[in-house]
């Protein structure tokens, strides 16, 4: 989990808290961060990936030291797979070559509602609770909103939002990118929600950092 937590520069989570606090000031709207390593460990990648390796360099090994026989090739690959599962396991880059795009935005996605639901988001008053959810290893972002929020707000707009996060992950800038995002919808919880007289804070605007993936 090194990643997400230091995702963010202790400055960088600061502002972000900041502009976070600052909207919420004039809206009744709920607005949560969340940064996480992974949405999956994705553990049929590390297994496709192993034996892919294992594979070759059995193969390999075979073809140049064994006088390609067929006797040790078989063992080999159960003895080279062993030897890249760890591989796989710890070194997480490698798992893209064996993931799908529809794979991996599945699983943000999935992570994403998850999340919404652990962190309380689906408990605020008025239903309106919106979490931005920044996912690393896939490179994704999702935001979401509770259904008081889509009765005002579409999905499009909201993923208007992600879209910047996304741009501003890529180009190394997310932070200020991030903070452009939560400001910008602020726009519309201003509009749609505006700030009530007995409102309080219900969810933390500190930046929350995600634990371990789903082990699937």
């Amino acid at each position: 989990m090194n990643k997400a937590v230091n995702f963010f520069t202790h400055a960088e989570k600061e502002r972000i808290r900041e502009a976070t606090s600052s909207v919420e000031t004039k809206t009744s709207g709920e607005i949560a961060v969340m940064v996480v390593d992974a949405s999956s460990r994705y553990r049929e990648a590390e297994v496709l990936g192993a034996i892919t390796f294992g594979n070759v360099a059995a193969f390999l090994i075979t073809i140049f030291f064994l006088h390609e026989s067929l006797w040790w090739y078989v063992p080999l690959t159960f003895a080279t797979f062993l030897l890249f599962w760890p591989v796989f396991k710890k070194v997480p880059s490698l798992k893209v070559h064996f993931t799908g795009v529809k794979r991996r935005q599945r699983a943000v996605r999935d992570r994403a509602v998850r999340a919404f639901y652990e962190k309380g988001l689906h408990r605020t008053a008025g239903n309106t609770g919106v979490l931005f959810f920044i996912s690393l290893f896939e490179r994704k972002v999702w935001v979401l909103a509770d259904k008081g929020i889509h009765e005002k707000i579409t999905q499009a707009r909201l993923n208007t939002f992600a879209t910047t996060i996304s741009r501003g992950v890529k180009q190394g800038n997310a932070a200020d990118a991030l903070i452009e995002a939560i400001s910008a919808a602020g726009e519309p919880l201003k509009e749609h929600f505006p700030i009530r007289h007995d409102d309080t804070n219900e969810l933390t605007d500190s930046v929350i950092i995600g634990g371990k993936p789903e082990q699937d």
